[in-house]
């Protein structure tokens, strides 16, 4: 139910008292309301708060309102006996206090195990055995996207509803407080606490307001543009801030420069919380990180973590100025967000880190999208949602990713600096509002033709002015004038991608399936390097090549957001064996997505077969594999030498290597291994090999052992996950119960690492079955720790039962799930979106088993080598 609309906020004058000890907070929040239409009663949100002493200012005096509660629509209303009038401007006191939230979300406590001794290690290991010896630290953060300010304070918890804000937070002289903006003063309170005031917030949404109380140290730098730049960390792993501090400078400096607009606020602050759900949030001021997405150490921390860590980073502060400064009026528009941001990655890092070659990477993106927009459940870019789940939902890939990938389709539409001029032009034009999917393409259309446009933009003044401005953008249409809104409307309000099925032969182009696209096509040919561009806008089309060619490639790059099929002699599918045949051409590849991707379609056919009976065709699959990348494998260096996609690719080939016991590998895993296990953990390994060899040491008893032991006492957020990740593929399942067990106790393992460790375990052989049980056996357990509709919770649904194909185990996930109410997450998409899994799995096998071993008894006696 939302709010009505009949009054708004304009200011929050908000003080907050938390206390470390009891863990329990305390507050008063005054809210300046501007009147629309005459009411009696001021409805806004609250969950789990206990409201008194509700006052209403007016210019008539102070008088109590009534207060009533709606705990389904967590909601408040205060009741005036007499009219509120339109036009009149009035201030609402309310006093709250709560228990700190047990879940991420709200105003919640994170803990961390402090460092004894001069080696900085911390001693978590030996106070499970005597726990007497240490007292975990406790500190308290928010995080309020999407619907959880509610938690923790009265408010009008929509996005639409903009307000500035007044922070106030009483703490005690062992902790700093932190918010949104610098800290103007300290008042010295009885008792004593002390009070910082902080500067009054711009206009933004209530899900950007953040605070922290902690113990944390802090590194800063300032900006060319004059704004300070702090990172903050737990006091043991201060030292490993230096990256994200140096990132963050360059990054905000860069979003500065490319939007036109300065950063509104004096200071951006990077904090990194010990305990916390999803990557990282983008409070304006004071963004909030996982340890794992903040924290780097040059000697432990791979190439891929720093590549995470600056992507991360590029995402939160594009999000300063899409979400922070121009932001969706409504939920159901969540990609205007988290689209734009991730699609601001790959602009900024392509720039500002050029030696990261993030275009690597992003196609796989797509491909995510496309796996999950190729279910029927699942949901167009812009979708109507209306509660707290359905929202939470909205958190997904096909928001962020799929969102990402038709804006790069479009900017190479449009070309890129008619793209930067358009969405300059957005943020200028609708700073400190709401918006809806048409602002954008209303922004982007006629871009030359502006009479908003900063003439400041010297590049874009000489673009505009180019005469033939208009050449690039015709090729894509012919005649009409171009509508950005008709064509992407076909890409945000409905799901799925199109199929464009090419006959060169008859030089025609359909698309299939029941909706209709217009898309911008590219393509080249045999006889030209030219990108050729053509927008189909009809179910079948005619396009005349300018010559005779001997081949035609659509979608030149992956820029498009669709598939396209060749068809000749009739053929309307590729059948598998058509497609085994030509993965034999991998074993020729070296680039990163090609061989990337090639694993990504051929492994999850053998852990499809992980989880059936069928031993011998799962080995001639895995063997297939093995032999198809032996070369390629054979090729990597066991160093950190080389470019960060050769890298990247080293780390991911030596531990398939490994993980499928290719013998060459395991033998020098074994070695480093035992070598490293001989120094008691002291000896430098490689970084980007150490998943393989930490892999392989897993395997015995001994060295899951010592892998827990180093788990334990290790600062290094990086190194931890590479060990849990090794350790989830033990043989012995005692050990993958008690990692699942003890993550869910958050005793040794963190439950923010559960999602993970539960995902890992339910692709080992020797864990699916365990995984499904636990899953079901602390069901109520994990919705509540991680909220529904959460794209964690969607991650351990789909994760645990995404490799399941056998009608008997459809029948057991059908009966769990069937057996809930909408209370405890029947209505979820993510367990549609099992179902359908499990039923495409199913219908996969029935039809192709039979392929694949008629195919792989064909290959047996040849070796790829003959073939190639």
């Amino acid at each position: 139910m939302r709010l009505p609309k009949t009054i708004s906020p304009v200011h929050y004058d908000l003080t907050i008292h938390p206390n470390l000890t009891t863990l329990y907070f305390t507050g008063v929040v005054r809210i300046q309301l501007d009147v629309h239409e005459n009411t009696n009663a001021i409805i806004l949100h609250s969950k789990h708060l206990h409201i008194s002493n509700v006052l209403l200012f007016a210019t008539e005096g102070v008088k109590p309102l009534k207060v009533s509660e709606h705990p389904r629509f967590n909601q408040l209303a205060l009741e005036s006996d007499s009219v509120l009038a339109k036009g009149r401007r009035y201030e609402v006191q309310l006093e709250f206090a709560a228990n700190f939230s047990e879940s991420y979300h709200g105003f919640y406590k994170s803990s961390y195990a402090p460092a004894v001794g001069k080696s900085g290690e911390s001693r978590l290991n030996h106070a499970i055995l005597q726990p007497s010896i240490f007292i975990p630290r406790v500190m308290a953060s928010t995080q309020f996207e999407a619907t959880f300010a509610r938690l923790a304070f009265p408010c009008f918890d929509e996005p639409a509803f903009k307000a500035n804000f007044t922070i106030r937070i009483t703490r005690e002289p062992r902790h700093i407080a932190i918010s949104n903006m610098p800290m103007v003063k300290t008042d010295e309170l009885p008792g004593g606490l002390l009070k910082d005031h902080f500067d009054t917030t711009v206009k933004m949404s209530t899900y950007l307001v953040a605070y922290i109380v902690s113990d944390f140290l802090s590194v800063s730098k300032t900006t060319q543009h004059g704004v300070k730049i702090s990172v903050y960390a737990v006091p043991e792993k201060i030292d490993q801030t230096a990256f994200a501090l140096d990132a963050a400078v360059k990054l905000l400096d860069f979003y500065e420069d490319y939007f036109d607009i300065p950063y509104p606020l004096p200071k951006q602050d990077l904090a990194a919380i010990p305990d916390f759900q999803s990557g990282a949030m983008e409070n304006w001021g004071l963004t909030t990180y996982r340890e794992t997405g903040l924290l780097f150490d040059p000697d432990k921390s791979s190439v891929s973590d720093k590549l995470g860590i600056t992507k991360v980073i590029a995402h939160e502060l594009a999000h300063q100025w899409f979400g922070n400064l121009v932001t969706m009026e409504w939920w159901n528009d969540l990609w205007l967000n988290e689209g734009f941001a991730k699609f601001m990655e790959f602009i900024s890092l392509r720039i500002t880190y050029p030696e990261l070659q993030v275009d690597d990477f992003f196609l796989g993106k797509c491909f995510e999208a496309m796996e999950v927009d190729s279910l029927s459940s699942s949901h167009p870019v812009s979708t109507p949602v209306e509660n707290p789940t359905q929202i939470q939902e909205m958190f997904d890939d096909v928001s962020y990713d799929k969102g990402a990938c038709i804006l790069n389709m479009l900017r190479d539409f449009l070309t890129p600096e008619a793209f930067e001029i358009g969405i300059i032009r957005y943020l200028k034009r609708y700073s400190y509002k709401n918006t809806v999917n048409s602002h954008l393409w209303e922004s982007l259309t006629n871009v030359c033709n502006s009479d908003d446009l900063d003439e400041g933009r010297i590049k874009h003044k000489e673009f505009c002015s180019k005469s033939d401005v208009q050449s690039g953008a015709t090729k894509w249409y012919s005649g009409d004038e171009l509508d950005v809104r008709a064509i992407m409307d076909t890409w945000t309000l409905q799901e799925g991608f199109p199929l464009v099925t090419v006959e060169v032969r008859s030089g025609g182009q359909a698309q299939s399936g029941a909706f209709l696209w217009q898309i911008p096509l590219t393509y080249m040919t045999s006889t030209s390097s030219t990108v050729h561009r053509f927008l189909l806008k009809t179910k079948t089309d005619v396009l005349y090549l300018p010559e005779e060619a001997d081949w035609v490639k659509f979608n030149v790059d992956m820029s498009g957001y669709y598939m396209v099929h060749y068809a000749g002699e009739g053929t309307e599918k590729v059948r598998l064996d058509t497609a085994l045949e030509l993965s034999l051409y991998l074993s020729k590849e070296t680039e990163i997505m090609a061989v990337t991707q090639g694993f990504g379609e051929l492994v999850p056919l053998y852990k499809l077969m992980e989880k059936r009976d069928m031993a011998a065709l799962e080995n001639q699959m895995k063997d297939y594999i093995v032999d198809l990348f032996r070369g390629l494998i054979g090729r990597q260096e066991w160093t950190d030498s080389g470019s960060v996609s050769q890298r990247v690719l080293r780390s991911y080939l030596l531990l398939f290597g490994c993980f499928r016991n290719y013998a060459p590998c395991v033998s020098k895993a074994t070695e480093l291994f035992n070598k490293w296990k001989e120094s008691d953990g002291t000896m430098s390994l490689p970084v980007d090999i150490t998943m393989a060899v930490f892999l392989t040491g897993a395997r015995t008893p001994e060295g899951w052992d010592f892998l827990l032991e180093k788990y334990r006492s290790s600062l290094q957020m990086s190194v931890k996950s590479r060990m849990k990740s090794a350790m989830s593929t033990s043989t012995r399942q005692e050990k993958l119960k008690w990692m699942m067990e003890h993550s869910l106790s958050n005793v040794v393992m963190k439950t923010q690492d559960l999602p993970d460790v539960m995902v890992s375990v339910s692709r080992n052989p020797h864990g699916y079955k365990m995984a499904w049980d636990f899953l079901r056996a602390n069901w109520h357990i994990l919705i509540k720790k991680f909220e529904l509709g959460s794209s964690t919770v969607s991650f351990m649904v789909t994760g645990v039962t995404n490799q399941y194909s056998t009608r008997e185990m459809l029948e057991e996930v059908r009966s769990f799930f069937g057996s809930l109410d909408e209370e405890s997450g029947s209505e979820m998409r993510c367990i549609r979106q099992a179902y359908e899994t499990i039923e495409d799995n199913i219908r996969w096998m029935d039809r192709n088993l039979p392929l694949l071993q008629a195919w792989l008894d064909k290959r047996r006696p040849k070796t790829l080598h003959e073939d190639l």
